[in-house]
């Protein structure tokens, strides 16, 4: 797939990055800008939907559906630095929505128009940044939505086999979920604190300084877990890296 020149993008921020860590929002912009994309935040955005979805409040969803829908018509894409939540629009929007005949049609265009960001650059744009060097070694977790949903793997590592000095180390179980998943690690949370325990030790082993994943709600959860256990390993989101952000405090770290 390969995008028209300098497309219109509606990049949707999140939830977690607009609240917790809107470094990663801005590192969004600097990397689309960089492939050539006009950039647009919507200020009508919110909620995905995926909390109330996961809960079992499919109306509320289908509310938020629409709402984002409505407010990212006109783009010629719609990027989100988020598998679980890009996941959510591209597969159960429609699903959501397939009873209303209008909205059905709307929710399967929006879903065709939407990407996960590293997606998008390495897949729609061809884009790999240029100039970026980082000296430090890292290793990477794969995020359940984004890989499973979305089957994305290759192309984060793509992104950051070009950042130089940068040494990336393989992670035990890199394909294992963190234990977040979203309301999972509420209602279950002494399952959910079993899983992100291995994932630390995994991530431990590995001696890497950095931890890198595409989903902010599951770095949170592992760079909680590693803080408590007084390792030393700092975690990013990807394209923080990848466009050359990771010089200040890491996720879990005071500014």
């Amino acid at each position: 797939m390969s995008a028209k020149p300098n497309p219109r993008v509606g990049l949707f921020v999140t939830c977690l990055v607009d609240a917790i860590r809107p470094g990663i929002g801005f590192a969004a912009i600097q990397l689309l800008e960089e492939a050539g994309c006009r950039v647009e935040v919507p200020q009508a955005q919110t909620c995905c939907g995926q909390p109330a979805l996961n809960s079992g409040d499919d109306k509320d969803a289908a509310d938020l559906a629409r709402r984002t829908i409505a407010a990212f018509e006109g783009h010629d894409y719609v990027v989100l630095p988020s598998g679980s939540c890009a996941g959510t629009m591209v597969h159960a929007y429609p699903e959501l929505l397939a009873g209303d005949p209008e909205w059905a049609a709307r929710a399967r265009d929006f879903a065709a128009r939407t990407h996960e960001i590293t997606s998008f650059l390495v897949d729609v744009m061809g884009y790999r940044p240029r100039g970026r060097r980082l000296d430090a070694t890292a290793t990477y977790h794969d995020s359940c939505a984004g890989l499973r949903e979305l089957g994305i793997a290759a192309q984060p590592r793509a992104l950051l086999a070009s950042v130089e000095g940068l040494e990336m180390r393989g992670l035990e179980g890199n394909d294992v979920c963190c234990g977040f998943g979203g309301t999972f690690c509420v209602k279950y949370s002494s399952i959910s604190n079993a899983i992100v325990t291995e994932k630390a030790e995994a991530v431990e082993r590995t001696g890497a300084d950095l931890l890198l994943s595409g989903d902010l709600g599951c770095l949170m959860n592992m760079a909680g877990k590693l803080h408590r256990r007084g390792a030393k390993t700092r975690c990013f989101h990807t394209i923080e890296v990848v466009a050359g952000r990771a010089g200040g405090p890491a996720i879990g770290e005071e500014g």
